[in-house]
């Protein structure tokens, strides 16, 4: 019997705030790199998920526990911004078209250059918790296993969580249930 999308968002909140996720108890030695893996088409769900019930349930059974969440989309529309690139983006994909921007942003948007500023500007080694949402609006721009590779030396002891639009099977990632991602065997599914 196969369980529900709503079965595995009641059964989130709990294993998350669990010890076996929060200590890392549960992940054979390994940083706790947890994946909570969904159906692309109910992202909006998942976004009211993570605001109206994981963010408030953790503050609320948790609450001396230190969490962030990193939009990654923002996160990467930030760093253009900040080195003035954004309008400049823009004009090159009008120009030059997607595949020109995309390789151009790649120089940009390394993956563990990404890893490192997301890790300072969360306070990621000082949290309980880093959750990350967000992939499916990065894509192409990123591959979510490159950049959990480059977050992995980073993370020190914070667990993290991240939110994917597509599946995981505990060896590879598959965006929008689609895309097949490079092998990553190194998270834990947070529910089955």
């Amino acid at each position: 019997m196969s369980t529900t999308f709503e079965e595995r968002l009641n059964q989130a909140l709990p294993r998350l705030a669990s010890p076996d996720v929060l200590d890392n108890k549960g992940a054979g030695g390994e940083i706790g790199f947890w994946i909570f893996d969904y159906p692309p088409e109910r992202e909006m769900e998942m976004r009211s998920w993570l605001s109206e019930v994981i963010e408030p349930g953790l503050r609320k059974q948790k609450p001396d526990l230190k969490f962030v969440t990193v939009d990654l989309f923002e996160c990467v529309i930030s760093l253009l911004e900040e080195r003035g690139l954004l309008d400049k983006a823009f004009e090159m994909q009008l120009k030059k078209g997607d595949e020109a921007l995309l390789s151009t942003l790649r120089s940009v948007l390394k993956e563990d250059r990404l890893a490192a500023r997301i890790v300072e500007k969360s306070g990621a080694t000082d949290l309980g918790l880093l959750i990350i949402k967000g992939v499916g609006a990065v894509f192409p721009m990123l591959r979510t296993h490159t950049l959990l590779s480059a977050l992995h030396p980073h993370m020190r002891d914070t667990p993290l969580l991240m939110l994917y639009p597509g599946r995981y099977d505990g060896l590879s990632l598959k965006l929008f249930n689609k895309l097949g991602d490079d092998n990553y065997y190194r998270a834990f599914r947070l529910v089955s």
